[in-house]
Order: structure tokens, then C-alpha cells, then sequence
């Protein structure tokens, strides 16, 4: 491995700041394209070339190359679930081995690792970036793009933060969400109740009948998490919603739930049911990290692969067979929360493990 001088953790630490302090919500376009040039401008000055900002509905997207045939795509998404004014709340600060902020731990300080280790190697030829502006909300705009790079790379390696421990995530679960929509019919709840059709209590037998599909034997979870329903307290409910998250680990098991709420029927005369959504997300197999685990375990001896249940755009790019390693970002925790945190001492480590993967696979 060819390598400049080391990577500096201060350095780092302000180009983190950088990118906390611009905010950037999923869906806020403007937001976004002002995240999109920090980014990019961050990715220059460390690497030289051009980051070139690739337009989409969701906002920008960031694309670099190190030029030469393209062998491995450094994956990951500048978006946070955080909304505007976050930042004012819960300030970018550095106190006690930690850094907080919005979206430090997911995912921003992957980002900034990966660039100051990939800026330790001397040949960044074969080398892609990617990060793209919808990683939180599903991927609809980038989906093409990046299984066309990973596609074109033939390796990938994600900048999502680490599991529990510093470990790396070798396996996903496949994820979506469903909305199981009633229609019923509206009467007076005093006058006149049976002349309804009770959309509410319709829900609550679905939300019995969905709760069934669950199988965590086989590493499936059905959990329903957003109910409404009526509109006056004198009013029987003539319409209700139900969201369902849907986490699964194989594609049997994907096909079974899909089938299980298309299935879905009424209970009470006269109730309709309308369902709409699917696993979007396919299951990322264990088998499609091994041979990049076996390499970082050799550059980081000790560390840790586990499977976990969240997904991330490495579902995708396993699910086209690409090899996929996950978990390279920061150590920290309390993605999506509001205590979520990066841990300063790992910061050096978590990059240079990225330039050695990178350069493996250039060599390889």
C-alpha cells in the first residue's frame, strides 16, 4: 500500500463541521444542494479533481472518480432525517471524545474518513465516490445510479456507521413499509351506529391479523407503527390507515409477507381494503461481504462482522451480486436520535481501514 503521510484527526474533525453545520434534510431540495457543493468542495481540496453534482428530483447527488478502470465505489449518502433548525438545538460540539451534532454519527463522518484515507494514498486511480441525497427516504432517485457504479466498480464499500462495538455490518435485513388503507361508511355514533361500517374497528382487526406475519424465527419482524382513523368523537370512523414496517432476511421469506398482504380481506360486511407498498430494500446476504471482510480482518485484526436489521443502499448493490462490505463509517451511536454521537479515537483507524481496503483492491 502506497501512502502519504497519516490522516489528521483535527483536520478531519473541521471538515466534519463543515458538513454538520449545513444541514441537509431529506426532501429539502435547496437544503440539499447546499449540502451537496460542501461536499463536493470537501472531496476536491482532499483529492483533487471534480466532484460532479448530478441532478435529481431529491436534490443532488455527488459523483467522483480517481479516473483509470473504475475497481471499487466508496458508497454513501449526505442526507439526515434531522430537519432545518435542528443545528440551533443541538449544536456541532466536540467535548469528551465525542462529537455531536446532526447526522455526524449517520452519516457525515463516514464521509469525511473515507476521503482523508482515500488522500493517505498515493494512486487513486480505479477509485469511485458516490453519495447520494435519498439514502433516508428510500432511494428512488439514486437506485439507478449507484447499481450502475457498483455495477461497473464490481466492489463496494459502504460508509454507513459501525454496529454496536465498532463492528462491521456483513448482512441486512431486507425493509419496507406498507399503508393498509379501510374504507368504511360515517353515522352518528349515538343515533344511529349500526348504520355504519366501523373503519377503526376494521383496522384493529388487521392490525391482529398483520401482527401474524411476523415470523422471528426466520429473522422476520411485522410491527406495525402508525394508526389513524375518524374524525369526531360523535362520528363512526369511515376511514383509517395502518403503516406496517417490515423487516425480512431472505427473498422466501420477502415473497411470503408481499403475498401475505395482498391476502388481506374485510372482516366487517361492506369494509374495503386497499394496500399499497412492498420491500423495497432486498436482504443483503452475509455471502456477499466475505471476501471483503476477510480483508479487513486482516488490516484490523479483531474486528467484528455482524448482521443487523436496519438497510442501507448496500441491500441494493448486494442484492446485483456485487461484493458489499457495510459499516465502514464512524464509531459512535444514537443514529437518528437525538444523543446520536461519533467517537473521536476511532476516526484515524476507521480511515486507514478504508485506504487498505481500497488499495487491495486496486492491487487485486
Amino acid at each position: 500500500m502506497q501512502k502519504d503521510a497519516g490522516v489528521s484527526v483535527d483536520a478531519m474533525i473541521e471538515d466534519l463541521r463543515t458538513l454538520v453545520e449545513v444541514e441537509s434534510p431529506s426532501r429539502d431540495v435547496a437544503a440539499l444542494a447546499a449540502s451537496a457543493k460542501a461536499v463536493a468542495g470537501i472531496i476536491e481540496h482532499r483529492l483533487g479533481g471534480h466532484a460532479v453534482l448530478v441532478e435529481s428530483e431529491a436534490g443532488p447527488h455527488v459523483h467522483w472518480s480517481g479516473g483509470g478502470e473504475p475497481k471499487v465505489l466508496l458508497l454513501g449518502h449526505h442526507d439526515t432525517v434531522f430537519p432545518l433548525g435542528t443545528l440551533e438545538r443541538r449544536p456541532f460540539t466536540v467535548a469528551d471524545g465525542r462529537v455531536t451534532g446532526p447526522g455526524v454519527f449517520d452519516m457525515l463522518g463516514g464521509i469525511v474518513q473515507a476521503v482523508h484515507g482515500l488522500a493517505t494514498l498515493a494512486d487513486r486511480s480505479g477509485v469511485e465516490i458516490l453519495m447520494t441525497a435519498d439514502e433516508e427516504v428510500g432511494s428512488r432517485s439514486s437506485r439507478a445510479l449507484l447499481e450502475e457504479r457498483a455495477l461497473a466498480c464490481g466492489a463496494v464499500l459502504v460508509l454507513e456507521g459501525a454496529a454496536d462495538g465498532g463492528g462491521l455490518k456483513t448482512g441486512r435485513k431486507g425493509c419496507g413499509a406498507f399503508q393498509v388503507s379501510i374504507a368504511g361508511r360515517a353515522s352518528h355514533a349515538g343515533l344511529e351506529p349500526a348504520a355504519g361500517i366501523n373503519a377503526l374497528v376494521e383496522a384493529a382487526h388487521q392490525v391482529l391479523d398483520i401482527t401474524a406475519f411476523g415470523r422471528p424465527e426466520a429473522g422476520t419482524t411485522v410491527t406495525p407503527t402508525v394508526a389513524a382513523a375518524g374524525t369526531l368523537e360523535n362520528v363512526v370512523p369511515a376511514e383509517a390507515t395502518v403503516v406496517v414496517d417490515v423487516r425480512v432476511e431472505s427473498a422466501e421469506e420477502r415473497e411470503r409477507v408481499e403475498s401475505a398482504f395482498a391476502g388481506l380481506a374485510p372482516h366487517l360486511p361492506g369494509a374495503r381494503i386497499t394496500v399499497e407498498g412492498s420491500i423495497t430494500r432486498p436482504p443483503m446476504p452475509e455471502s456477499a461481504a466475505t471476501g471483503l471482510f476477510a480483508v479487513a480482518q486482516r488490516l484490523l485484526p479483531g474486528i467484528e462482522g455482524r448482521a443487523v436489521g436496519g438497510g442501507s443502499d448496500g441491500n441494493f448493490t448486494a442484492a446485483l451480486g456485487v461484493a458489499t462490505l457495510d459499516g465502514l463509517g464512524a464509531v459512535g451511536g444514537g443514529a437518528h436520535a437525538d444523543h446520536e454521537y461519533l467517537l473521536i479515537g476511532s476516526m484515524a483507524e476507521r480511515a486507514h481501514l478504508v485506504a487498505g481496503l481500497v488499495a487491495t483492491l486496486q492491487d487485486g
